[in-house]
């Protein structure tokens, strides 16, 4: 029998009803996981508050979590809990590896920089490392770098986003996985009946609401479009969660462009709207690769990304999507006016890829390589 502990610092709830739900991303990418191994526990974050809409339950009791205290934050004193729990912490981890075959540990974390070092030097269980952040960012905070320089270090497999130079062999490039079986037969339906050839574009953002992720950019984007460009916008999605949503849309009140913010959304709500999207716009500073752009290749929708990190090893400009080389106000209004312009032809061979390049984003694809590629390298 095969048993996984997963150690990450994944957000976990309880509903009124008191059913267990977490991070909806994460949640699903784990369910998928019981195709490999019997029994999985996961040691994370539970949360004493309501749950946001796109939590998600486990599918099975096979599932089940172990609590760390809450840490973590931007400020200061958020940081120094982070090491004041750590005997507790390393605690609850010692004791839930017990009678597991493997780990995962989901990297990078605050806590990562103390529980990494643990489990290379006093953990002898066969495991792997998800490093799920931008593997090559330059200007990573302190923590984040010591926890890639401790995983190169290391013999235990590790998965990173991304193929680079010089890159060791224990550091698998491996795809962000986002879609099942039925959710790659649907976007295939979607794709091939999506048009731009009459009507109007819609665009869709997905993301935390907050400058990291772009939304300031975009705002500021959108408003500097002229009219004729903003009269080719039927409406804009905005999905996701962050303080500064009624000031954008103060902002965007009157624009003259019909736009929602949503919140955050189901799973299914967001794939949804992503249907009915023309483009995904997504101007982040940093990222690793973002789920939400495969997710969005899936059912035509045309990702308008930065060129950061492995994004650009996947996007290729005006083959799969739209690449922004450069984050400023003009270049993004210039990649708008592109979008908002471009031909049926050309928005047709955007969306129509081979096969295979959607069907390496499934769950059972990833489920195929840790199976083969880090499993059988252990025995």
């Amino acid at each position: 029998m095969k048993k996984l502990t997963i150690i990450s610092h994944t957000e976990h709830y309880k509903t009124t009803e008191g059913q267990l739900v977490g991070f909806g991303a994460t949640v699903t990418e784990i369910n998928g996981l019981l195709e490999v191994f019997d029994k999985i526990v996961h040691v994370a974050v539970l949360y004493d508050q309501a749950p946001p809409l796109s939590a998600l339950p486990y599918r099975s009791k096979a599932i089940r979590l172990v609590a760390l205290p809450r840490v973590g934050g931007k400020s200061i004193s958020d940081k120094l809990k982070v090491m004041w729990n750590a005997p507790k912490i390393l605690s609850i981890i010692h004791n839930s590896l017990k009678g597991s075959t493997h780990f995962q540990f989901r990297a990078p974390t605050g806590m990562g920089v103390y529980v990494i070092p643990y489990l290379v030097f006093f953990s002898s269980k066969k495991g792997w490392f998800k490093y799920a952040g931008n593997w090559k960012q330059k200007h990573a905070p302190l923590a984040y770098q010591f926890q890639r320089w401790v995983l190169k270090q290391q013999h235990r497999k590790v998965t990173i986003n991304g193929n680079w130079p010089n890159q060791p062999k224990h550091c698998l490039s491996f795809e962000n996985p986002c879609l099942t079986n039925e959710e790659l037969a649907t976007g295939k339906i979607t794709r091939n009946t999506k048009d731009v050839s009459t009507g109007k574009r819609t665009l869709c953002f997905v993301g935390r609401m907050e400058a990291a992720k772009g939304i300031e950019l975009l705002i500021e984007s959108l408003l500097s479009l002229n009219p004729l460009d903003k009269d080719l916008i039927d409406t804009i999605h905005f999905i996701g969660q962050g303080e500064g949503i009624d000031n954008y849309k103060q902002r965007l009140a009157e624009s003259g462009m019909s736009f929602t913010f949503h919140g955050t959304l189901p799973r299914n709500s967001v794939h949804h709207i992503y249907k009915s999207s023309h483009f995904l716009i997504l101007p982040s500073q940093s990222e690793g690769f973002p789920k939400v752009v495969s997710e969005a290749l899936n059912y035509g929708c045309v990702p308008v990304v930065s060129n950061v990190s492995a994004i650009g090893q996947y996007i290729t400009h005006g083959k799969q999507g739209v690449l922004l080389n450069r984050l400023t106000t003009r270049n993004l209004t210039q990649r708008l006016q592109f979008c908002l312009q471009m031909d049926a032809n050309q928005f047709k061979a955007c969306i129509h890829q081979p096969e295979p390049f959607y069907e390496q984003f499934t769950y059972a694809h990833y489920n195929n390589r840790i199976f083969n590629e880090v499993l059988k390298a252990d025995i």
